[in-house]
């Protein structure tokens, strides 16, 4: 009843409205409908997205016969969303130096990627992804989130780390990069206890004489916990900062991104960020009423002021 009696007040104001006045709110629902209307064509589940995981389970999928050979049934992703990682795993830095995975969480999320150094192909795909949306996010690395590189392979040398480190940080051309974005190497005992912590499964392939894996990346929080996982080769700035935000708490960002949060949610079976649709209808809901009044509020000033003047004229 007081949806009703509401409604009615609003068509009795808007019927009293000046013609131009009328055709001007008529024009802008229309186009809130339609902006609302493409955002719901958007955001429909089970449409095919782009870079999607190729491996890697997907909860409650369920056994699928791929018709892929041997070796790649045994690479994928699983998600350990909230897991804590081994934050004690010693590995050795670009110098040859031990360190322990714990001096990179610094009470800022961290970005973890699993490649290996000499890898012909995939994982020079994922540091360029990487490196794509890095330089697409506002965020800087060092300021609001460090960057952990392991290499999977322990007969990987610090050397190498290190000449792959300097192609990156050239490319990526920020201050902080070189302090914040780590490539590490490690023995077989302690990058096992990470690979499994992550869930990430990889096997030596003895005919290519090459690892075969899955590619992704995870975001953690400053304590060490997985939070997101980003699929494939492709990493939008979006789903990547708002990643960063929720991994912080909220710690880092701006009120846009809080919004942008009530809007669009992660989707582990996708690894990517999905519009909300009753969400974006509650907002632009919102937003609508609270133009509906400040225009018929503006109106009414307008009104009022000319009856003052024909007042005053009389």
């Amino acid at each position: 009843m007081r949806r009703s009696a509401a409604t009615w007040r609003l068509l009795s104001a808007f019927c009293l409205l000046p013609n131009a006045h009328r055709s001007l709110l008529t024009a802008f629902f229309l186009l809130l409908t339609a902006h609302c209307s493409l955002l719901t064509v958007q955001a429909q589940p089970g449409v095919p997205q782009p870079n999607s995981p190729l491996y890697g389970a997907r909860p409650g999928s369920g056994p699928v016969s791929s018709g892929l050979p041997t070796v790649l049934k045994k690479v994928g992703i699983d998600q350990r969303l909230n897991e804590q990682i081994p934050l004690d795993a010693v590995f050795k830095d670009e110098q040859g130096r031990d360190v322990r995975l714990s001096q990179f969480f610094k009470g800022k999320p961290v970005v973890l990627s699993l490649v290996y150094y000499a890898c012909p192909m995939l994982c020079n795909q994922v540091l360029n992804g990487m490196l794509g949306s890095f330089r697409q996010v506002s965020f800087n690395v060092g300021e609001q989130f460090e960057v952990v590189t392991v290499s999977f392979d322990p007969h990987e040398t610090p050397e190498l780390a290190a000449a792959k480190k300097n192609t990156y940080i050239k490319g990526y051309n920020r201050p902080g990069g070189a302090a914040s974005w780590h490539f590490l190497t490690g023995d077989e005992a302690n990058i096992k206890r990470l690979t499994e912590a992550v869930g990430f499964h990889y096997v030596w392939d003895e005919q290519t004489k090459q690892f075969a894996h899955a590619s992704g990346i995870m975001v953690l929080t400053p304590e060490g916990k997985l939070a997101r996982y980003f699929y494939g080769i492709d990493y939008p700035p979006r789903d990547l900062r708002l990643g960063l935000v929720e991994a912080s708490q909220n710690k880092i960002g701006t009120p846009v991104d809080v919004l942008m949060l009530y809007c669009y949610h992660y989707d582990p079976s996708t690894g990517k960020y999905g519009a909300v649709v009753m969400n974006i209808i509650r907002l632009a809901g919102g937003v609508t009423v609270f133009l509906i009044i400040g225009l018929l509020l503006v109106l009414r000033g307008r009104s009022g002021g000319a009856l003052t003047t024909n007042e005053v004229k009389t």
